[in-house]
């Protein structure tokens, strides 16, 4: 265990996205992070693992990067792994009649930059995309403030509201926001969704476009290890956090199976309920933010990977459109010329019960009808990667449960040397690695006053006018 004088050192218990943000900019201001992380790698929900078939790294779940997710990206950067990261300006959609739609932004300003490839999309008829437009006339005028008042319903009783067909709200709307949110529409907060889509599509030309690693997950948070330990931080992978440490006044450091680490303050960057488990009842007490993480929820997700003998799939990425699967990704060809296919399916509340060989029947049946060319191939080799509590769930009225990262002083409550941070927490955006990354820092910025989150991409001038602001 480390030994370093306590006086500027900071636990940080979990080392996902939150808790590696939370230690790249505390030890940019000075202080001695040590990362405990239960894991053998670092990336925590979104990172790689080793399949004990075959020995081969793999991604438990694909994850991409958004161009509006400005904190992840500036993260990426001190990590100096952007160069891993490949930028993709089209989008590719299929239905049931295996057409391609390509959405890219045309030379228009935002918010009509993707009208153009809109109107050209096959996946919805005309009077469907006139319902879409409407409702996306809708989701600009309202603005930030507006999409606020919609926060104790629904996005399917928005679009209910908005007089949206079964059929667009399955195709269309339904597709984007379970992949989002990792919620579909009958569950999400109608604020949350809109947000999607103000953030990421309306607001300016840039935000909706989606970078792909061209390596494992883990690759990326490779370069942190090395970026603490030489500023005077540790790592502690395989360490197993058992309680957080509380003398009645401040925590005093976090009881490891390993030892206890003693810290001047601790970062909690661990799941809700993970943290429920290393609380005390003397800290629940204490700090009002620890009272209500059992009235959040959670949301899986499940990551399928196939290998097939031969090439199947040319595009980098396929979003399918009113299928059970919801995206497929082009992992690229081995050594022998199979193709990696990894299949992701978002809300997946239903897949959880079921054997891999049920899974696996059920994908490639959608890749069977989405990609012609693999009619009548099975795959050699699949790998099915359960993530039961993936997200916490964004529903409606979450985001009064949601706490801050420093505790709140009204009244003397709260633990002044304790800061939470994680996707759950109130980051203003749904369940996303954008929005753990932003936790991070904002702990981070709690604790040292450095820093802070990173500003959002503004919006275009005639988007700005129009009302998304």
């Amino acid at each position: 265990m480390p030994t370093a004088s306590p006086g500027r050192r900071v636990a940080i218990v979990g080392g996902g996205l939150a808790g590696i943000a939370a230690a790249i900019r505390l030890v940019e201001a000075g202080y001695k992070p040590i990362v405990i992380e239960s894991r053998k790698m670092l990336g925590g929900r979104a990172t790689s693992i080793v399949d004990p078939r075959t020995g081969e790294l793999i991604d438990n779940c694909q994850h991409v990067v958004l161009g509006c997710c400005t904190n992840l990206i500036d993260l990426y950067d001190r990590l100096d792994v952007l160069d891993k990261i490949q930028w993709h300006r089209t989008l590719y959609w299929t239905h049931a009649n295996r057409e391609i739609d390509r959405v890219r932004a045309a030379p228009l300003p935002a918010p009509f930059h993707l009208l153009p490839s809109f109107a050209r999309m096959r996946l919805l008829s005309r009077a469907e995309r006139r319902e879409v437009r409407r409702v996306m006339w809708r989701i600009i005028r309202l603005g930030g403030p507006g999409r606020l008042t919609w926060s104790g319903l629904t996005f399917g009783e928005f679009l209910d509201h908005c007089k949206q067909s079964d059929s667009v709200t399955r195709k269309f709307w339904n597709v984007i926001i379970t992949s989002a949110c990792n919620l579909d529409v009958k569950r999400v907060g109608a604020a949350y969704a809109i947000q999607v889509f103000q953030e990421g599509f309306l607001a300016n030309r840039w935000s909706y476009t989606m970078g792909l690693p061209t390596v494992p997950l883990v690759a990326l948070y490779e370069p942190a290890k090395d970026l603490l330990r030489a500023n005077g931080g540790e790592v502690c992978l395989g360490t197993s956090a058992k309680a957080i440490a509380f003398d009645g006044r401040g925590v005093t450091g976090v009881v490891t199976a390993d030892g206890f680490i003693e810290a001047a303050a601790v970062v909690s960057a661990v799941p809700f309920d993970r943290l429920d488990k290393l609380v005390s009842n003397a800290m629940r007490t204490s700090d009002t933010r620890l009272q209500s993480l059992g009235r959040l929820e959670v949301s899986p997700i499940l990551g399928v990977h196939l290998w097939f003998e031969h090439t199947i799939m040319d595009l980098p990425h396929l979003i399918l459109a009113d299928h059970d699967v919801q995206w497929l990704f082009n992992k690229g060809t081995d050594e022998l010329g199979r193709q990696h296919i990894h299949a992701v399916i978002s809300a997946a509340d239903e897949w959880m019960g079921l054997t891999e060989g049920q899974i696996v029947e059920r994908v490639v049946r959608d890749v069977h009808r989405a990609l012609p060319r693999a009619v009548g191939m099975q795959p050699t080799q699949v790998r099915c990667i359960k993530e039961r509590r993936a997200t916490f769930a964004a529903t409606p009225g979450s985001e009064s449960y949601r706490p801050s990262a420093a505790p709140g002083y009204a009244g003397g409550e709260g633990i002044g040397n304790l800061f939470l941070a994680g996707d759950w927490c109130d980051t203003g955006w749904p369940a996303t690695m954008e929005g753990a990354v932003r936790s991070g820092y904002a702990a981070a910025a709690a604790l040292s006053s450095v820093g802070g989150v990173i500003e959002d991409i503004p919006p275009g001038y005639i988007a700005r006018r129009l009302g998304l602001r």
